[in-house]
C-alpha cells in the first residue's frame, strides 16, 4: 500500500482535472445563457451548478470509489450520504451570485476531509484559469490553466505577519456588522472585498494576512480553500481559537453541515477575539 501522502498527491491530480473540466462546463452554460432558479433558502442556482456537480461526482467515483461525497446541489435534492472518517465536500460553483451577475469571482471547490480535518483541496477559477491545490504534509501550489493544460506549478506559502498594518480580505456579498467589528480590531493597510473561496487562496499565496467570516457558510464552501491554506502554512480557527472541524453536526440535511464563524489567517497573525487597546 502506498503512503497516505503519496495517495493524496495522486488524488489531488485527479481532483484538479475534475475541477478544470467542471470549469469548462460552467463557462459553456454561461455563454449560451442562464436560467436562474431559487432554492428553498432563496439562494440562486443554475444549470451550471448542477451540470458541474454531476461531472465532479462522476470523476470522484472513478478516482476514489467508496468514499462518500457531500455536494451542495445533491444535499439540496435530499441526497445526504452517511459519512465516516473520510469524505469529500464539493461546491461545484461557489459564488453563484458573482457568476449570474457577470463577475469573475466564482470557483469550483473540491475538498477531502479525513478525521475532521481538510487534507486535500482544489480551488479552480474558470474565468481566469487560476488553479490552487493543497495537500496536507505536501504543501500547496498554484498554476495557470490554458484550455485544459496546467502550466508551471508554483509553490505557495503564507507570508510572515507584517509588523504593522495587515492586508485583509472579506466577503463581497455577505459582509456582516460582526465581521466589520472584528476587522476594526486591527490596523488595516488594505481591505479587499472578494467573492467565493478566492479569499482563502489570497491568504495562502501571501497576498493577504487575514480573512474573517462572521456569517453563515457551509462546509462545502470552505473545505477546499481551508485545506489549501493549511497546506500553505496558515490556519482556520473558530471563535474559541480551535481549528475549524468538518463533519455532520446537529440538524438534518444541509443544517448538519453549517459552519460556525471562523477566522482564516497567515503566519503569526494574532487572533483578537476581544477588543485590545
Amino acid at each position: 500500500m502506498k503512503p497516505a501522502a503519496v495517495a493524496d498527491t495522486e488524488l489531488a491530480e485527479a481532483l484538479a482535472a475534475a475541477a478544470v473540466a467542471a470549469g469548462h462546463v460552467i463557462l459553456a452554460v454561461r455563454q449560451r445563457g442562464l436560467d436562474v432558479e431559487r432554492k428553498r433558502d432563496a439562494s440562486p442556482v443554475t444549470e451550471a451548478d448542477r451540470a458541474a456537480e454531476a461531472l465532479i461526482l462522476e470523476r470522484i467515483a472513478a478516482a476514489a470509489p467508496g468514499i462518500p461525497v457531500i455536494a451542495e446541489e445533491s444535499v439540496e435534492a435530499g441526497r445526504v450520504p452517511e459519512v465516516g472518517d473520510a469524505f469529500f465536500l464539493v461546491d461545484p460553483l461557489d459564488g453563484t451570485r458573482e457568476f449570474i451577475g457577470g463577475g469573475n469571482d466564482f470557483t469550483v471547490n473540491i475538498g477531502l476531509v479525513r478525521n475532521g480535518a481538510p487534507v486535500v483541496g482544489v480551488v479552480y477559477l474558470p474565468a481566469s484559469g487560476k488553479l490552487f491545490v493543497g495537500v496536507d504534509g505536501e504543501g500547496a501550489w498554484r498554476a495557470e490553466v490554458v484550455d485544459s493544460a496546467v502550466g508551471e506549478r508554483r509553490p505557495m506559502r503564507v507570508r510572515p505577519a507584517p509588523d504593522r498594518s495587515l492586508a485583509v480580505v472579506a466577503s463581497r456579498s455577505h459582509r456582516t456588522p460582526e465581521t466589520d467589528a472584528f476587522i476594526a480590531r486591527y490596523e488595516v493597510g488594505e481591505l479587499v472585498n472578494r467573492g467565493s473561496s478566492i479569499k482563502f487562496c489570497a491568504v495562502a499565496e501571501g497576498k493577504a494576512d487575514l480573512y474573517p467570516r462572521m456569517g453563515t457558510t457551509m462546509q462545502w464552501d470552505t473545505a477546499a480553500g481551508d485545506a489549501i491554506l493549511r497546506a500553505a502554512g496558515g490556519k482556520v480557527v473558530t471563535l474559541d481559537d480551535t481549528p475549524l472541524a468538518y463533519g455532520p453536526r446537529q440538524g438534518e440535511g444541509a443544517k448538519a453541515y453549517q459552519n460556525p464563524w471562523f477566522i482564516a489567517s497567515g503566519a503569526g497573525v494574532p487572533i483578537r477575539l476581544a477588543d485590545q487597546s
